[in-house]
């Protein structure tokens, strides 16, 4: 074959590589596009409110905290300074109890020699009260009939009667104290209860 029967063939080659617009075929793939971060960056001004709730919580819960606190530490100043007299208190209940004592023993026609004493003894328990009242400690002396309340009172026996109420009081055997809202001792008394009815026997 002739050289002039090779170069269309040539021609057509070279006009087939050199078409603009196209590419050439390689075995090697296109390159991948980079990744496009999609996300966008947290608000900066939301977080920043988010931390200012957090902080601010924080802070009142503080507050509270150290207001409690105090109170229990005023409470506790407060018990302290009203209860101090608690064991002075209990060891005076006796030396009240003594002169009552000594009072009730005390016929009602004393002679006269007797009076100014027996007066001496009323006005020292009353001057006693007094004080122990000062402190914040007070009497407790139910009334016969009353009804007996297990808070203050204790009962010491029970006494068969159908002339009180079952659960009165019929005696006092000695008086009771509180100290502020606290019970230093309770009121020791007899209480009354109903009497058994008679069984009838004859059937």
């Amino acid at each position: 074959m002739s050289a002039e029967e090779k170069k269309p063939a040539d021609d057509e080659h070279q006009d087939v590589e050199s078409v603009p617009g196209e590419k050439a075929h390689t075995d090697e793939p296109d390159p991948m596009p980079e990744d496009v971060d999609t996300e966008q960056d947290a608000d900066p001004i939301a977080a920043l409110t988010e931390e200012v709730a957090t902080l601010k919580d924080q802070v009142l819960r503080a507050r509270a905290e150290t207001e409690n606190v105090r109170r229990r530490a005023d409470r506790d100043r407060a018990d302290a300074s009203a209860y101090a007299v608690t064991g002075f208190a209990r060891d005076m209940l006796s030396v009240s109890d003594n002169m009552r004592r000594a009072l009730d023993s005390m016929p009602e026609d004393v002679a006269d020699e007797m009076k100014a004493f027996v007066e001496g003894v009323e006005m020292t328990e009353r001057e006693l009260l007094k004080t122990m009242e000062k402190y914040g400690i007070e009497k407790v002396e139910p009334e016969v009939g009353e009804k007996f309340d297990h808070k203050f009172h204790q009962a010491m026996f029970e006494v068969p009667t159908a002339d009180h109420a079952p659960g009165s009081v019929m005696q006092v055997v000695a008086a009771g104290y509180v100290i502020k809202d606290r019970l230093l001792r309770p009121a020791m008394v007899g209480v009354a209860k109903g009497e058994a009815k008679a069984v009838d026997t004859e059937a």
